[in-house]
């Protein structure tokens, strides 16, 4: 195995060399014969590896030397002049992973770095296209993820709550991946995307951010029905995003929203494929999606979450029900997740399954109003009426559907 591996990597790095770097050191003689000397050297002394440690050393005194002597020749080319040491050393531990390790870590080491190897070209070509910015959100969403949610782990649930520190960062996880990935969607697998494109992937991050921005580019381009469909999609893909972040923590609340949700979203989606069917076929563009993923955003969003869920208890324990009703049909006017979230997370279990339900309904035929309002608000038109009195319809049916719940 560790003569087939050491040989396909040599045969590989050739290939990928052989008319670039043709007096390279490497290849697939050197990998190979590496490969066997770290393999022999550890089946020396295994316990302590002192052999092959003394083998790597003398190793990267041959390597450091080509390194200098490369660096001291005029007007040789850099490419490769880093890769090639470092697979050579790769080659060399292959003989120790392969003794000591189980048969796909050597096979997944050998295989990641043959395709990182080979695909230079589009790496760099990658890395030149993608903005610094875009690098850092990256790097701030892998904090979310791998830092803040594990240190949250087993702390014991917030005061006049029901959900955990763990749980309310596990929230701003989830949602920030949907929006995240939703906005890298957009941005760089269909750029060349139109507007009921743009409008289904943006909703499923905010629907209401999406209006806003079709409604503004309707004020610029005009309000074609194209622009109109849009809007109604956005909310369509509201009511997927609420059946979604239900299932994630809730199935039993996701189980008694499918039906409503499927029907709204459907209906929506009919609606807006009729609309921008009467249209023309022309392409127009619509402003960048700005990243929503943002560590000041998922502050905000962990606190709102904390805030909603102790306005709900509160509301539910002096004013019952009704109370929670009408927190609903307020929160419905800014940002619907929190309150979702705070249902799904344990709120339900105090005011049953069935009041939750009907409260999201409540808040989507609100959050529906407001982004009417939007509609006609930002982009000064009086083709608006359409999608704006759509949007007003979708928010009545949500609260007939609110009503036909069972409590």
């Amino acid at each position: 195995m560790l003569l087939g591996l050491s040989l396909f990597f040599g045969l590989a790095f050739e290939g990928f060399y052989s008319e670039t770097l043709p007096n390279r050191p490497g290849g697939i003689r050197t990998f190979p014969l590496l490969s066997l000397c770290g393999a022999a050297l550890y089946g020396i002394e295994p316990h302590f590896a002192l052999a092959f440690i003394a083998g790597l050393l003398v190793l990267g005194s041959w390597l450091a030397n080509y390194v200098r002597i490369d660096l001291q020749a005029a007007g040789k080319p850099a490419e490769g002049r880093f890769i090639i040491p470092t697979s050579s050393v790769l080659a060399y531990l292959l003989g120790a992973v392969v003794l000591t390790q189980p048969l796909w870590v050597a096979v997944s080491i050998v295989v990641v770095t043959v395709l990182l190897v080979g695909s230079r070209t589009k790496l760099h070509a990658i890395a030149t296209k993608i903005p610094q910015r875009e690098v850092l959100t990256a790097g701030q969403f892998l904090v979310l993820v791998g830092v803040v949610l594990p240190l949250l782990y087993n702390l014991p649930p917030i005061d006049h709550t029901e959900i955990t520190p763990f749980k309310v960062w596990l929230a701003v996880v989830a949602v920030s991946t949907l929006s995240y990935a939703s906005y890298l969607i957009q941005k760089y697998v269909l750029p060349q995307r139109g507007i009921l494109v743009t409008a289904l992937l943006g909703g499923m991050y905010s629907s209401t951010a999406t209006t806003v921005v079709l409604a503004r580019t309707a004020q610029e381009q005009g309000f074609a029905p194209d622009i109109s469909a849009g809007i109604v999609a956005a909310t369509a893909m509201m009511y997927v995003r609420i059946e979604v972040v239900c299932a994630i923590f809730n199935l039993e609340l996701a189980r008694a929203l499918i039906v409503p949700t499927f029907v709204l979203a459907l209906l929506s989606l009919a609606i807006a494929f009729i609309i921008g069917r009467s249209g023309s076929k022309q392409q127009r563009t619509v402003t960048d999606p700005e990243n929503p993923l943002q560590l000041t955003t998922a502050f905000i969003f962990a606190f709102a979450l904390v805030a909603v869920s102790l306005l709900a208890t509160w509301v539910q324990g002096h004013l019952g029900r009704s109370g929670v009703f009408a927190l609903a049909a307020v929160v419905g006017f800014t940002d619907i997740d929190p309150f979702v979230l705070s249902l799904a997370q344990g709120g339900v279990a105090t005011i049953g399954v069935a009041t939750g339900a009907v409260a999201i309904l409540i808040a989507s035929a609100s959050n529906d109003m407001l982004k009417a309002l939007y509609t006609v608000l930002f982009s000064r038109r009086r083709e608006s009426w359409l999608p704006a009195l759509t949007l007003v319809v979708i928010a009545a049916l949500s609260l007939v559907a609110a009503a036909v719940i069972p409590r």
